[in-house]
């Protein structure tokens, strides 16, 4: 079983968390806004669901794929989910995992006030389950879609043994981000991403079904995190944390 570690608050000072904590504020921030902004524009424009989902969806795939590739000093995690699935395989201490939240939730609001001042005032679409939904089937939607997430981040980026698909793990995990979207979208909004949910909830002031988006995207991605880490991975020695958390 792998061993997480405590860390301590010298680690705030120390100069690979600072670099790590502002590269991590611009990619989270970077993504939040091309992400949310998707959203905003399909809102503002004519068109169908179905399209307007696609697009998002896009979006969201090409987004994430880049952030996590420019995101290599912090890891590129733009998730408290992923955050948390990395924590529970001890790629990142407790300490840091509590900064990395708060720097994700700060980039998640930073972005969102932008886009609502960039917009001119248009409303920021907070994510909340679709008509007919019930908190139990949301909370599922949400496990299992952060599940596959984790998974393929675990699999394609973490796992030592990635074999010939060493290095197209953002993009991978980009798609798989882009594929949850169109499965689940139309459900529960297929959040996968509590600062993705909380930066518009915060700017929109509409928290609608905003403790689904953190339950759900925390179970499964912690639960991915730790049946990778000790069922799949086979190390020689205990992983601690580096410079990079992946």
């Amino acid at each position: 079983m792998a061993k997480i570690p405590l860390g301590n608050i010298r680690e705030a000072a120390q100069r690979d968390c600072i670099e790590a904590l502002i590269v991590e504020f611009i990619t989270t921030f970077l993504f939040v806004f091309a992400g949310v902004g998707s959203a905003m524009a399909v809102d503002s424009l004519s068109g169908s669901s179905l399209e307007g989902l696609v697009v998002v969806a896009l979006a969201h795939a090409l987004v994430v794929a880049v952030m996590i590739s420019a995101g290599r000093i912090s890891g590129g995690h733009l998730n408290p989910a992923v955050t948390l699935g990395l924590l529970v395989g001890g790629h990142i201490t407790v300490f840091r995992s509590i900064l990395y939240w708060i720097d994700q939730l700060l980039a998640a609001s930073a972005a969102c006030i932008l886009l609502y001042y960039l917009t001119g005032g248009l409303s920021v679409p907070a994510i909340t389950l679709a008509s007919g939904v019930g908190y139990l089937q949301g909370v599922t939607w949400e496990v299992v879609l952060t599940f596959s997430l984790l998974f393929t981040v675990y699999g394609t980026i973490v796992d030592p043994k990635k074999g010939s698909i060493d290095g197209l793990g953002p993009t991978l995990t980009g798609l798989v981000v882009g594929a949850n979207i169109l499965a689940g979208g139309a459900f529960s909004g297929a959040a996968m991403n509590p600062a993705r949910a909380f930066g518009p909830a915060l700017v929109s002031g509409d928290w609608t079904d905003h403790w689904v988006y953190w339950v759900g995207p925390l179970i499964g991605g912690g639960l991915a995190g730790f049946i990778y880490e000790n069922f799949f991975i086979h190390r020689t020695h205990i992983a601690i944390p580096s410079e990079e958390p992946y």
